[in-house]
């Protein structure tokens, strides 16, 4: 599978249908490049907060609810997209009201329309002290495609080993890790922990990020972000795991062939057994049930 990461930009739109066009061209730019898999990075639909008015541009809490009335018009545009050019896209994603709860959601659209989605589960201090995301609902969903199945680590997420394990356990062969981070830190811990995840359960991982200003959003105003590939620096594997990385800062895709054997190999006879012997591990949250929720792409 040729998988394409976006280093992806925030930028400003005049309307809804302009941002359309520009998404489409994205995409086209991908798919000339055989790409069968498309990852957007973190809260890259924050650029259509650029289409909304001024004190609604500097109203964090208010963005959330009016991007929510745009969400099936948001997913439209993906469903067609994924459609017409017969590819998976994994969007970019958008703070969605659940259940009375603000949740940052991935949407994942295939030629078959929409196949599912996969909410954030740990929140980061900007998003539950001053933004108002919460935790979403405890299902971890595997999206299972003819090549293979993969799962979704949102950002912070995938610093910690709990869902990438739940989901490695139960046939994930991918993690795909959508961020959106400032600093040169905030990017560091998410390939640090990409890199990790991938070590653990013997998979690959891919991170996509958003980059460069868009000083007109108070929510995503700053960002510094690489996209990569990682895997198990293992039989048959970069030594050091690193497959590919764009430069820092660097607009555009990243666009690389896996090849999902290699996993499987590396799992039956790898110099090492992490995978398997993360198996004798059980790992869960105290209070909450997760559970694991199965779509075909």
């Amino acid at each position: 599978m040729i998988i394409a990461s976006a280093s992806y930009p925030i930028t400003e739109h005049a309307h809804f249908n302009t941002w359309r066009t520009h998404v489409e061209q994205w995409v086209m730019d991908a798919v000339k490049q055989k790409a069968g898999l498309l990852l957007f990075p973190e809260y890259g639909a924050m650029e259509l907060v650029s289409v909304f008015s001024d004190d609604i541009r500097h109203d964090i809490r208010r963005q959330v609810i009016e991007l929510d009335f745009l969400k099936n018009e948001f997913c439209s545009v993906f469903s067609d997209l994924a459609k017409k050019y017969k590819v998976i896209i994994v969007a970019p994603s958008i703070p969605v009201i659940e259940a009375g709860k603000n949740v940052n959601r991935v949407y994942v659209f295939s030629e078959k329309g929409l196949s599912g989605h996969q909410d954030k589960f740990f929140m980061t201090r900007f998003e539950n002290e001053e933004w108002g995301i919460q935790s979403g609902t405890k299902n971890l969903t595997l999206f299972e495609a003819s090549w293979g199945t993969f799962g979704i680590q949102i950002c912070y997420d995938v610093e910690f080993a709990l869902g990438s394990h739940l989901l490695s356990s139960n046939g994930a062969s991918l993690i795909l890790a959508p961020s959106c981070t400032e600093t040169i830190r905030g990017a560091t811990r998410v390939h640090i922990g990409a890199r990790a995840r991938a070590l653990e359960n013997q998979v690959y991982t891919v991170v996509s990020q958003t980059v460069g200003n868009a000083l007109w959003s108070p929510a995503v105003d700053i960002n510094y972000g690489f996209s990569a590939c990682y895997a198990t620096p293992d039989t048959d594997m970069p030594e050091e795991g690193i497959i590919a990385t764009l430069a820092p800062q660097k607009e555009g895709w990243l666009i690389q062939e896996l090849d999902f054997t290699k996993i499987q190999n590396v799992r039956d006879a790898g110099q090492v057994f992490n995978f398997q012997d993360h198996q004798h591990l059980h790992m869960s949250f105290k209070n909450e049930e997760i559970a694991i929720i199965r779509q075909s792409v």
